[in-house]
């Protein structure tokens, strides 16, 4: 198994290096990497840019007007984008529900949703989690019940991200509660716009707006918008959270915020010491940047299994797990840097463009909302300790 790039491949990373540096806008760039608030508007517009270069859909399929880009491409792409200041790409319209309406939509659905996707003119979010069903799909509760050539579907969804920004919503509903939990759920694409469908926010600890809860009352939805056979969702879903997972371990985003870390540590404070000059301080920071090289490691791995067309084992697990602590041990030591200046919860303002305070360095200002909001990271996917049921279950036959 050879780790290392091809000269075809580093002749791929300088050519998506320099297309960044010049296409980035560089406010969207400023936010980025400096952890500001970044809007719907500034995801559109870079998505926007990648639309018109051709190189909207990493992942996807020429046939789909994607890139047809191996998996060693896509992962050097996200990695030179996130390491330049680039939004991350949201995932639920691009990289999850696509992904299921290329293997298992109809070709009407293929030609009515994968280019509006593609050109980030319709954004989406995803309708998995209940209040009593989140690690535990299998036991989701919201009905669709056919009705002639139509769904009425009634129930709730809850951490549903950035609902109030979107246009449509892929759910898991329970089409025959008779059915062995996960024999009776279906995938249906539902319009936001629809009457019934109710957006309220959900504000988390760091202040932000970011999560909603959704409920569906009467929503009529026409039978054409069930992905796949009735009944089948559970497969659909499974194909879904591999995506998700991989996603989620956030190898180049990692990166990137463990450069700003060593940049910020090495700032004098006040007493005229660098706190990367603190031995102890700088050990932790070297223990979080080989956890995070060994990981990527184990993602190139991955992709070298995928080249040959191997199936990855636990391996989307681990990297979920092990790439979602790690992201949180950095807004750990990102807090310490900032001292009690992190204590600064200041959402609005920043969305505002706030820049500074005279009572401390701008740079503080995002750094104790960031590490709060972080604190999802190890629990939606699927949380961490469900995937460590996965890998023993998978490893240990337990």
């Amino acid at each position: 198994m050879d780790l290392n790039f091809t000269t075809q491949e580093l002749a791929f990373r300088q050519e998506v290096r320099d297309f960044v540096a010049t296409a980035l806008p560089a406010d969207i760039r400023h936010k980025v990497i400096n952890g500001l608030v970044l809007e719907r508007g500034d995801y559109v517009r870079w998505q926007k840019i990648l639309h018109a270069k051709g190189w909207a859909g990493p992942a996807w399929k020429t046939d789909f007007g994607g890139t047809g880009w191996t998996t060693v491409q896509q992962y050097i792409f996200e990695e030179e984008c996130a390491a330049a200041g680039a939004p991350r790409t949201i995932p639920f319209g691009l990289k999850m529900v696509a992904p299921v309406i290329m293997q298992y939509g109809s070709p009407k659905q293929q030609d009515r949703f994968l280019p509006k996707i593609l050109a980030a003119d319709e954004w989406w979010c995803q309708g998995y989690s209940e209040p009593g069903s989140g690690s535990d799909l299998a036991s989701v509760k919201t009905r669709a019940v056919r009705d002639g050539d139509r769904y009425i579907v009634n129930g709730q969804k809850t951490w549903t991200t950035q609902a109030q920004y979107a246009d449509w919503i892929f759910c898991l509903v329970r089409t025959d509660p008779e059915a062995k939990a996960q024999r009776g759920i279906s995938f249906l694409l539902i319009d936001m716009r629809s009457p019934g469908v109710t957006v309220r926010p959900i504000i988390t600890m760091d202040g932000a707006h970011e999560v909603n809860e959704v409920w569906l009352e009467n929503v009529e939805v026409p039978v054409e918008n069930l992905v796949g056979e009735e009944n089948a969702g559970w497969t659909y879903a499974k194909f879904l959270l591999g995506h998700e997972r991989t996603n989620i371990a956030g190898i180049g985003i990692a990166k990137r915020e463990l450069a700003r870390l060593k940049r910020l540590a090495s700032i004098e404070t006040k007493n005229g010491k660098p706190l990367i000059k603190d031995p102890l301080f700088a050990s932790r920071i070297a223990q979080v940047e080989i956890d995070l090289t060994a990981l990527e490691i184990t993602n190139l791995r991955v992709l070298a299994a995928e080249a040959e067309r191997r199936a990855p084992g636990p391996e989307a697990s681990i990297l979920k797990i092990k790439g979602t602590e790690i992201q949180q041990a950095i807004t750990e030591l990102l807090v310490q840097v900032a001292g009690p200046y992190a204590l600064q919860l200041r959402r609005d303002a920043m969305a505002a463009g706030y820049q500074g305070d005279p009572v401390g360095p701008f740079y503080s200002v995002p750094l104790g909302p960031n590490y709060l909001n972080m604190r999802k990271l190890s629990i939606y996917g699927g949380s961490n300790e469900i995937q460590k049921n996965i890998i023993s279950q998978m490893i240990l036959g337990l």
